[in-house]
């Protein structure tokens, strides 16, 4: 303990320095020849989002919910949480190549929305161990969705995932979406 004592107090001295304005060294370039990239690679990675709601194994299931969600057009301020399989293809028997774990909350008095945020987790394949993290608004009813990738285990990832609801059970609440 006595040895991360001095580093916190030196850090949180310039974390204070910082906020006062006394100081503006933060930050710095670093070379991307440092970093190992020197040259970049692009890969277009494609999958299906199985978000099973209903029935005896349910991924994605209701953790919270507000006094006003019964009475909004959307069930607004649900909040769910999900480890939905992401497969090769539409059908639930296709292979499975990771999971998608995080959660998502129903942000809109309106249009049904969601904020989406979770981590696809690879099992399978060239990425197996990898993860990439998504975070974003989720218009349900739109043809097209775009949401951010943030960099997960791949390193200084960037880009963004496109959402496409290839099948939607009103009845059950269950759906299939289309990442890619």
């Amino acid at each position: 303990m006595s040895n991360t004592l001095p580093s916190t107090i030196f850090a949180a001295l310039k974390f204070s320095l910082l906020l006062t304005g006394e100081s503006h060294d933060f930050t710095k370039r670093i070379p991307r020849k440092s970093l190992g990239l020197e040259k970049e690679k692009l890969s277009h990675i494609h999958f299906y989002l199985h978000d099973i709601v209903s029935g005896r194994n349910p991924t994605s299931v209701l953790v919270a919910s507000a006094p006003k969600t019964n009475t909004s057009a959307a069930p607004f301020g649900e909040i769910l949480v999900m480890d939905d399989a992401l497969n090769v293809g539409p059908e639930p028997s296709s292979e499975q190549v990771g999971r998608a774990q995080g959660i998502y909350a129903i942000d809109s008095l309106g249009e049904p929305a969601l904020l989406m945020a979770f981590s696809c987790v690879f099992t399978e394949g060239k990425y197996n161990g990898s993860t990439i993290s998504i975070l974003g608004r989720n218009a349900v009813f739109s043809d097209v969705r775009e949401m951010p990738v943030d960099d997960g285990v791949f390193r200084f990832a960037r880009g963004y995932a496109e959402a496409r609801t290839h099948a939607f059970d009103l009845n059950s609440g269950n759906a299939i979406l289309y990442i890619c």
